[in-house]
Order: structure tokens, then sequence, then C-alpha cells
């Protein structure tokens, strides 16, 4: 029996879709998030932006009564969390890099506050200061490595971020392939193995649904 690793806990029904397909499976958590408290700072901005799932919730935890008209946000998981929040969502993109592009084409002359983690991807800032675009950034959550060595080896390793790529290949050998849930999370894993295979949509199911094509008929 072929078998995959996921670097996140995985619920029944995305079990199910593993087993059903006579996959075998080992899965935990990479990496473990810590919220932080943080004071919104007194000035206005035209914009807020979300790059992940965690940077909601730590802004709702801090935050729990602030609601903001429009915001920007990077990943459909994200737009759903926000909506479900009552927050409207003005912008959305596949990663930062293309919510970057989208900035600089059509807001160079809006403002921007950036509710992020420790470990985020340097596109936005990097691009958004380049070109003067007024933007703050503030430390919502923390991202801490949870290493842990596997005395096997695996078909497929299910990846979901770049933070979980560094966190298991710091005690481990990527053997057979890593399927990815987008382009960034792909690039940390391309410094491992040329043996890539993208999500087609940006979700744990459809990452699971590449697993089963690829290693269910090999």
């Amino acid at each position: 029996m072929k078998s995959v690793l996921s670097t996140k806990v995985l619920t029944h029904s995305q079990q199910e879709l593993l087993l059903n397909a006579g996959l075998g499976f080992t899965h935990y958590n990479a990496i473990k998030i810590a919220f932080l408290d943080f004071e919104m700072p007194e000035e206005d901005f035209d914009f807020y932006i979300f790059t992940s799932q965690n940077a909601v919730n730590s802004h709702i935890k801090a935050q729990p009564d602030f609601k903001q008209k429009e915001v920007f946000c990077v990943g459909e998981k994200t737009k759903s969390l926000l909506e479900e929040n009552g927050l409207k969502v003005r912008e959305i993109a596949e990663n930062s890099l293309k919510l970057a592009q989208i900035i600089l084409k059509r807001y160079q002359n809006n403002s921007f506050l950036h509710i992020a983690g420790n470990l985020k991807t340097k596109d936005l800032p990097t691009i958004l200061t380049k070109y003067n675009i007024r933007y703050i950034e503030i430390e919502g959550y923390q991202t801490f490595l949870n290493s842990k060595v596997f005395n096997q080896q695996f078909d497929g390793t299910l990846f979901f971020s770049p933070s979980g790529v560094i966190s298991f290949t710091k005690s481990n050998k990527l053997t057979g392939n890593a399927f990815c849930i987008g382009a960034t999370t792909a690039n940390e894993a391309r410094k491992f193995t040329d043996k890539i295979i993208i999500a087609k949509k940006p979700t744990i199911e459809n990452v699971i649904v590449q697993a089963v094509k690829n290693l269910k008929h090999d």
C-alpha cells in the first residue's frame, strides 16, 4: 500500500478521501500557531490586508468589535472566513505577489494595514514599499515549527504552507512527490525536490485529490 504524510491534521472526511483510494496516511501538525494581543493604530487606512485564515482569526480575537468596510485577502478560505465575520472582500488573489500586483495596478494612491504572521513572505512589503504605497504591518500571530522525525519513507508528502515545508525538512529528507497547496509553498519545496505537484485549487481537499490522482494509479 502506498502512503502519504500530511503536514496538517486532516478531518475525518479528508482522511476518507485517502482511505477510499487505497492509500495509507500519517498526519500531524508541522506548525503551531500562537495568537498575539495587539493594538490597532490610531490612524485610518483605506483597506486592511489578510493573507491567511490565521491572520483573520488573530484579528477577530484581538479586535472582536471592529468592523472594516472592505478588505483585501489571499485565498478563497480566507475570503470565506472574512465574510462569515461580516467583512466585505474588495480584492482577492491567489498569493501575496499577485495581490501586490493588483494593488500596483489599481490602488497606488490608497493606504493599507496588513495583519500578518512572523513567517510571512516578503512580496507585499517589498513591492509596496518600493513604490511608496502607504503600508503598515502588524504581527497578529506567530508560527512555530513543530519538527518531528519520521523513520519511514512516504510516496507523497502534503504541504499547505512554506513553513510546513521548513518544519518537515528540518528533521527529514523529502522523498516521493511533494503535493503543494500553491506556488509559494511549491517554491519552498523545490529547494529539496524537483518532484512537485501543485493543487489546481488552493484547498486541503484539492491537495489530497492530486495525491490520489497521482498515486492511486501509479
